[in-house]
C-alpha cells in the first residue's frame, strides 16, 4: 500500500518521556515527507506548543490540536477549523473543581487560561512548553474554547471522572493522561478531524497510518487504514490497533514506519 498520510500523537508516541524527538525519528520523518506522504501531528497540545516538533523536523503543515478541536495551518499559524463551546457550557465544572481542589484551565485554539497556578503546576506546563495567562475569575471568560481541561494526581482524576460520568452535559469527557480529563464539545476528537482532512486530501482511509497511545487516539487509530498502538499504551488502545509496535523511549514510531518506508 502507498501510505498517503501518517498522523501521529506526540506524548506518549512522538517523543520519549524527556518530551524529545529522537533525532533517527526526525530524519525517517523527513524523508516519509520528501517522498510524497503528509506528515500530520495529532495532539492534545495547543498548536503554539506542537509547532516546534514540527518545525524541528524542518516540516511545514497540518496540525489536528486540542484532541481534534482546532485544526490548524502550522505555516500561517492559521485556524482551518475549530470546534468551540461557551464558558456557560463548563459552570457545573468549574464550580466542582474550585470546591475539591482541582486544578482546572480552559483554551483558544492558541492561548492557555486557568486562574492561579502552584509550582507543581507549573513545572507541568514548562514541560509541555506552555505559557499560561492567569485570568482571574474564568467565569467571566468571554471567548470561544477548544477544551476544558484538570489536572491532578491521579486519584483525584479518578474520582472526579466516575462523578461526571453521570453528569447530563452536551460536552464529551476524555481521559488523555492519567493526570489530565479534558471536556470538549461532542464532534471534535483526533478521528473526525483526521477523516475531515482526509475527505479535503482526496484520500482514502486505506492510505492513511495513525499512531497513539492513550484513550483520546483510539478513534483515529480506528478510522485508519493501519493502526498502530505504541508498547506503553492501554490494554484497550492496544486491542484497537491493527499492530502493536514499540513504547515511545524505544523509538516505536521510528520502528513501526521503517517497515513501510524502505
Amino acid at each position: 500500500m502507498n501510505y498517503k498520510l501518517i498522523a501521529l500523537d506526540v506524548d506518549g508516541t512522538l517523543l520519549n518521556d524527556r518530551h524529545e524527538l529522537t533525532p533517527r525519528t526526525a530524519d525517517l520523518l523527513r524523508e516519509i515527507h520528501h517522498a510524497g506522504a503528509e506528515i500530520v501531528l495529532c495532539t492534545g497540545r495547543s498548536p503554539t506548543n506542537a509547532v516546534p516538533y514540527l518545525r524541528e523536523m524542518g516540516l511545514e503543515g497540518i496540525m489536528i490540536t486540542h484532541n481534534g478541536a482546532a485544526t490548524v495551518a502550522s505555516k500561517e499559524m492559521a485556524v482551518l477549523h475549530q470546534h468551540s463551546f461557551t464558558i456557560e457550557e463548563v459552570v457545573p465544572f468549574i464550580h466542582f473543581c474550585r470546591e475539591n481542589n482541582l486544578h482546572f484551565d480552559l483554551c483558544t485554539p492558541f492561548e492557555l487560561y486557568l486562574e492561579h497556578v502552584t509550582e507543581w503546576e507549573q513545572k507541568m506546563y514548562e514541560s509541555f512548553k506552555m505559557t499560561p495567562i492567569v485570568y482571574k475569575d474564568l467565569l467571566q471568560f468571554k471567548e470561544p474554547i477548544v477544551k476544558f481541561t484538570i489536572y491532578s494526581e491521579k486519584e483525584k482524576v479518578d474520582q472526579a471522572e466516575q462523578e461526571w460520568g453521570v453528569w447530563k452535559t452536551p460536552l464529551r469527557m476524555i481521559r488523555s493522561h492519567l493526570n489530565f480529563i479534558d471536556w470538549m464539545h461532542p464532534e471534535a476528537s483526533k478521528g473526525n478531524a483526521l477523516q475531515q482532512l482526509a475527505r479535503i486530501r482526496g484520500i482514502s482511509r486505506e492510505e492513511i497510518i495513525a499512531i497513539g497511545n492513550y484513550y483520546n487516539d483510539m478513534d483515529m487509530i480506528e478510522y485508519a487504514g493501519l493502526g498502530i498502538a505504541m508498547d506503553n499504551s492501554p490494554q484497550e488502545v492496544k486491542q484497537a490497533a491493527d499492530e502493536v509496535t514499540a513504547s515511545n523511549n524505544e523509538d516505536g514510531v521510528y520502528l513501526a514506519l521503517r517497515k513501510y518506508f524502505e
